[in-house]
């Protein structure tokens, strides 16, 4: 029987099992999940806040939820879709601490990381992504977060409707609705 203070090794046991060894006393598997899941949530996070700065300070403070609750989570659930909830309400309670939803600049676009593109390349992925934010923004909040956690955080739909706290026929039928609208925007913008 292995020791639960004693680090577990990165790849050999699924979130929920280092999630309990974490319940157990193993540190080092609170450090493995931050690992795994510290880029998704700040990714998540990062599409409903208007700064790096800001995705980062909740993504610290998801997982410092999740520590705090640690007691709280249930080992034959998923551990994925709880973290994200958690990341998603701390969202919500930073929207209701603001007053008002956040505003996107829709000017930002995404990085050149070498900046060997061409400039009009660059300039045609800025256009695009500015057309694809503000499609998404026409969609009902419920149909969006759908789309973000399915789409662009690349989560199951099981693992979305579980975060999302829906039916798996709910989040489906929510994804069909919000790609359908999405192809119909762009379509009739001429612009895909």
């Amino acid at each position: 029987m292995r020791d639960p203070k004693e680090p577990s090794e990165p790849s050999d046991l699924s979130d929920e099992q280092l999630m309990a060894a974490y319940v157990g006393g193993d540190d080092g598997a609170f450090r493995q999940l931050f690992a795994r899941y510290a880029p998704l949530v700040a990714r998540v996070v990062r599409m409903h806040v208007s700064s790096d700065e800001e995705s980062r300070d909740l993504t610290q403070q998801a997982f410092l939820q999740l520590h705090r609750s640690r007691r709280d989570y249930h080992a034959d659930r998923p551990l994925k879709p709880w973290l994200l909830t958690i990341a998603y309400n701390l969202v919500r309670d930073r929207w209701r601490a603001l007053g008002r939803l956040r505003e996107v600049p829709l000017e930002r676009a995404p990085q050149q990381v070498d900046g060997t593109a061409p400039a009009d390349v660059a300039l045609e992925n800025s256009h695009r992504a500015q057309r694809l934010r503000s499609a998404l923004a026409t969609l009902p909040a419920d149909q969006r977060q759908v789309v973000e956690l399915h789409w662009f955080a690349g989560l199951p739909l099981v693992d979305v409707a579980a975060t999302l706290g829906v039916s798996l026929s709910a989040a489906k039928v929510r994804a069909h609705r919000a790609y359908r609208r999405l192809r119909e925007t762009l379509r009739s913008s001429g612009k895909m």
